[in-house]
């Protein structure tokens, strides 16, 4: 059975920082692009990161650019989000998933695999 478990999720203040990661089981993903999706109550889920199957090239949303830095360790078959200087617009369960592709996409229908999500709460 493949499972991507996340991790690493609570409750901060504006600006700290958190690190999530999500370990996958069942199968190695070594040769699948990452990514990392967040969605808040009533929002479509919101791409935030991926990253390509060797960790060469990385990929960040808009607003994520320059806070959050995405990373992999294929022989750990993890995956980690850090995210620094945290704002409450951050707030939002994290989704951890894992592409059909070895090459990085922003869309979530290129993605087939998904973990069940890390809270994240930001307080101002």
């Amino acid at each position: 059975q493949v499972q991507l478990v996340e991790s690493g999720g609570g409750l901060v203040q504006a600006g700290d920082s958190l690190r999530l990661s999500c370990a996958a089981s069942g199968r190695t993903f070594s040769s699948n692009a990452m990514g990392w999706f967040r969605q808040t109550p009533g929002k479509e889920r919101e791409f935030v990161a991926a990253i390509n199957w060797n960790g060469a090239t990385t990929y960040y949303a808009n607003s994520v650019k320059g806070r959050f830095t995405i990373s992999r360790d294929n022989a750990k078959n993890t995956v980690y989000l850090r995210m620094n200087s945290l704002k409450p617009e951050d707030t939002a369960v994290y989704y951890c998933a894992a592409s059909s592709s070895r090459y990085y996409s922003s869309s979530d229908s290129e993605y087939t695999y998904w973990g069940q999500g890390t809270q994240v709460t930001v307080s101002s």
